[in-house]
């Protein structure tokens, strides 16, 4: 389709241009220091000579009075870590981060695989650590853990402070293990305890049943590398049942990849914009856009809630605004910002925010969530009687499906 772009080939680019960037950096160094010119370094180094002096100057002292310093030298290598992380830490982004080779490599998880954990997705907001959601059947939605439930301790450590990752190590161990976690809850005076026994967490992220009325039901959990593939057979198989409709069911459901979520967009957009990121440089500015046709045109209604977040609300958003489904439930998280990897020349990289997302209303999503067109009060239950939620969606698909319910677009007007 004109002027689209493909998001692959944007994630191939700025991968590439952090590791140029990187070797180009090292590069000018060893150039400089090549060429004795204490003015050529001066224009690489990542701060000024007094800056670079005031830490030669801890360093001797520790190095000189700490009483242990002798016995126990601290390795170069963590020095220079520690002091890239506490950079990058000044930023205040706890979405832009620096991991070292070791913990990249720890951190490259297959999102198809398994490991040993709770089963909740984490994010970081004003300093605290919420859960955006828990994962559907993991011992966290077993327990009865909550989306925006506020960590605060694991076992006796106060995690204040910390970033989502190191509570993310901290929450994973070996299966049959037990973590003990501490959560203050609105409406709770006092901390809650979870004491919870880790699993190895298969990620199964779509199923789909046929409800009453022919209304078909497709839920997902989070965007991975399959979902978008287990979507299209889920909905075909509905469509061959005879479908009359559909509810696609996005509640805590903490996001993933991107793309997944811009597969299933293309599902039911015939062509258009899906979804816009803003940065500030050029090549954080992209806007991606559906293919001509549709997998299906039956009406459908989309159910969110607080702990829909990410990939999730770039969905919710892309069939909302334009008018594809009606959004029922309440209003979401508001994680909309695009982070990339730039790898650095010694294995370690850069996690950084470069964009925002914005739905192709132009609202933008980081912080700020999304109000359902529809609001409805309740939790997700498996007891389907109960939830009030799916069931009031239900309802509005049946007014889509008899025409007394018209989504609408919400699309800015034409210039």
């Amino acid at each position: 389709m004109s002027g689209q772009r493909s998001r692959f080939g944007k994630r191939v680019r700025d991968w590439l241009g952090g590791a140029v960037l990187g070797a180009l950096a090292a590069g000018l160094t060893v150039a400089a220091m090549a060429a004795g010119d204490p003015g050529d370094l001066d224009r690489v180094a990542p701060f000024d000579s007094q800056s670079l002096w005031l830490m030669k100057q801890a360093r001797a002292i520790i190095e000189t009075y700490q009483v242990d310093s002798a016995e126990k030298p601290a390795e170069e290598s963590k020095l220079l870590y520690g002091a890239i992380k506490g950079m990058v830490e000044a930023w205040g982004d706890p979405y832009t981060r620096y991991v070292d080779p070791v913990q990249l490599k720890e951190e490259e998880i297959e999102m198809e695989g398994e490991y040993g954990g709770l089963g909740i997705y984490i994010g970081q907001r004003d300093g605290r650590t919420l859960v955006i959601s828990p994962i559907e059947d993991t011992p966290a939605d077993r327990a009865g853990l909550k989306p925006q439930d506020q960590i605060v301790k694991v076992e006796d450590e106060i995690i204040l402070g910390w970033d989502s990752q190191q509570v993310v190590k901290r929450l994973r161990g070996k299966p049959g293990t037990s973590v003990t976690i501490w959560i203050r809850r609105e409406g709770e005076e006092e901390l809650l305890k979870f004491e919870i026994e880790r699993e190895n967490i298969k990620l199964v992220s779509v199923r789909s049943e046929m409800m009453e009325d022919r209304l078909g039901y497709v839920k997902i959990s989070q965007f991975k590398q399959n979902t978008a593939r287990d979507v299209r057979e889920a909905f075909k198989a509905l469509i061959d049942q005879g479908a009359r409709g559909f509810a696609l069911d996005l509640r805590n459901n903490g996001g993933g990849l991107l793309n997944g979520a811009v597969e299933i967009c293309d599902m039911f957009l015939n062509g258009g914009l899906v979804v816009g990121m803003k940065g500030r440089v050029d090549r954080a500015n992209d806007e991606i856009y559906a293919n001509p046709g549709t997998l299906t045109s039956l009406p459908m209604v989309v159910l969110i809630n607080e702990g829909s977040a990410s990939a999730s609300e770039i969905v919710a958003g892309a069939l909302s605004d334009r008018g594809r489904a009606l959004s029922v439930g309440k209003k979401t998280f508001g994680k909309g910002s695009v982070q990339t990897l730039f790898s650095l020349t010694d294995g370690s990289g850069l996690y950084v925010t470069i964009a925002r997302y914005h739905t192709p209303s132009g609202k933008v999503i980081d912080h700020v969530g999304l109000e359902p067109d529809v609001e409805v009060e309740g939790e997700v239950t498996k007891d389907k009687e109960k939830d009030e939620q799916l069931k009031r969606a239900l309802e509005e698909l049946q007014n889509i499906i008899s025409g007394k319910t018209v989504p609408l677009q919400k699309l800015p007007e034409a210039s």
